[in-house]
């Protein structure tokens, strides 16, 4: 027996009061009503409805059982809706894991324009700079840099390029010589992202390719502490160009090898989530409009390169 069907046949034939006219309506015989009026008076062990050749009436459990199942169809009912429209309007909350350097410039401007088209789909944001468990975590989608999430069980979206650039501040080249070549750069402090590869970088230029590798210096998985270890002196940074632009501006950084494209600097920024065929609409609308957002991005600065 389905219990929820026979109670839905229940409610109609007692709003209705009539077994016929309740067949008639959920367009079934009135045998198989009356069948299942049976089949759940004998699962509940007692009788629901009175009926005579003329009237129905409920029994004093009948009128506490109606009671119920009206309570919990409309809940379902409701619930039922609610999803519905979740889907159709995208409606709803995402949980976002960010690595730190994003989520305080880029992410914000994602999320503001996504919620221009879909206001009502929330946000829960958590940011970082160490490592982490995506799936463990519980988050639909998670925008890092980091090699190491990169996995087989995650599909991985490119969405941008972040260049990086070496800069040191005026009060740490007062004090040591300022480096002109790569090759210079073997006897300063080195401040780098720990990881795999993070300690050699690369220069390239018109002529040539050099390689420096940081024998001393910091290493921090977090780009603020190095951005802070810079702004104290210790040393010569590699840090994304966003973080550090403001600094640039008011001179309190400077900017060394600008005549050199930094190769090890560039890192991926890219949109992970999990297997596409588990996806909701919600997330995979909300990582379809970051891919398009930053090619869009992509193509507008292009054009502005060749006019």
């Amino acid at each position: 027996m389905n219990q929820l069907q026979a109670m839905r046949v229940f409610t109609r034939v007692v709003g209705l009061g009539s077994f016929n006219l309740a067949a008639r309506q959920l367009g079934v015989s009135a045998a198989s009503v009356t069948r299942s009026i049976g089949l759940l008076e004998a699962h509940l062990h007692t009788r629901l409805i009175n009926r005579t050749t003329r009237t129905l009436s409920l029994t004093e459990a009948g009128r506490d059982y109606l009671e119920g199942c009206r309570a919990i169809i409309e809940q379902l009912d409701e619930m039922e809706t609610s999803l519905v429209q979740s889907t159709r309007e995208l409606r709803g909350a995402l949980r976002v894991a960010s690595v730190a350097t994003f989520a305080d410039g880029g992410l914000v401007r994602l999320v503001a324009a996504y919620r221009e088209l879909h206001p009502g789909v929330s946000f829960e944001v958590t940011t970082f700079d160490v490592h982490i468990d995506m799936v463990e975590g519980g988050f639909d989608v998670c925008f890092s840099d980091d090699p190491g999430l990169f996995s087989s069980a995650l599909v991985c979206r490119p969405l941008l390029r972040i260049p990086q650039i070496v800069v040191a501040s005026p009060q740490y080249l007062s004090r040591h010589a300022t480096p002109v070549a790569p090759a210079d750069l073997t006897r300063h402090t080195l401040l780098y992202r720990s990881g795999s590869g993070a300690r050699c970088w690369e220069f390239a230029d018109r002529n040539r390719l050099s390689r420096v590798t940081a024998s001393a210096g910091i290493a921090s998985s977090s780009y603020a502490m190095l951005k802070s270890a810079c702004m104290h002196h210790l040393g010569i940074a590699l840090l994304p160009r966003s973080i550090v632009e403001s600094e640039l501006q008011r001179g309190a950084l400077v900017e060394l090898f600008e005549q050199f494209s930094v190769g090890s600097g560039a890192r991926n920024l890219c949109a992970l989530y999990s297997s596409p065929g588990l996806l909701s609409r919600r997330v995979r609308s909300f990582v379809d409009f970051a891919v398009d957002h930053y090619r869009a991005m992509d193509r507008a600065s292009s054009l502005k390169a060749v006019a």
